[in-house]
Formats: structure tokens, C-alpha cells, sequence
């Protein structure tokens, strides 16, 4: 089922719990320019965080308004397997990793 309204959520991949919250909304920054959406990741049980920032969404970058942010299950879990294969893990202690991930999750 897909989860495109709320900001924070659980899914489970390859047997593993993983809670997901969004932690930042797609927004202008004076030095950087646009900045995409990026969502926290933990797994159950285990300590250390990943963080997966996305690129601003193609309609921001033209001038157009924002629109509806989008969020499902699939794409997030495709992020999860990416920060997976990148070294993410999860199990070990330590400050939050960030991966960039593209638009699709991976």
C-alpha cells in the first residue's frame, strides 16, 4: 500500500523494520540554491541513522509553484536497499549517514 500522505512511516524490507520520518521539505537556501526533500531512516533496534536527501523537485527549479510532495513506499524502500549496497549500517554506533539518492530512490 502505498503511504503518500503522511511524513513518517514503518516498512519492512528483507525482513528488516525500518521507521522512516521526513525530515526536511524541499526549500530555497541563499547559498545553495534549491535543496530537495530528505528522509531519516532507523531500523529497529539499532542505533545508527542514514539520512536520504533527494534533488529539488524539477518544477522548483523552473519557478513553477510547489506542489503536492510526494512520498510512497516504493521509493523509500528503494532508498533503503541503496544506503544498504552505498555501506550504511545500521547496526553500528556513530553520527548519521547521508546518501544522495535520485528522484526514483536510488
Amino acid at each position: 500500500m502505498a503511504n503518500t500522505r503522511g511524513n513518517a512511516g514503518t516498512l519492512d524490507v528483507d525482513g528488516v523494520t525500518y521507521d522512516w520520518q521526513l525530515q526536511r521539505e524541499p526549500q530555497l537556501s541563499d547559498d545553495e540554491g534549491w535543496k530537495g526533500m530528505a528522509i531519516s531512516l532507523l531500523a529497529k533496534d539499532c542505533k545508527r541513522e542514514a539520512l536520504l536527501e533527494f534533488p529539488a523537485p524539477k518544477r522548483l527549479i523552473k519557478g513553477l509553484q510547489r506542489g503536492r510532495l510526494q512520498i510512497d513506499d516504493a521509493t523509500i524502500t528503494r532508498g533503503i536497499r541503496a544506503a544498504l549496497l552505498a555501506g550504511w549500517e545500521p547496526s553500528s554506533r556513530g553520527r548519521p549517514v547521508v546518501f544522495t539518492v535520485d528522484a526514483d530512490g536510488n
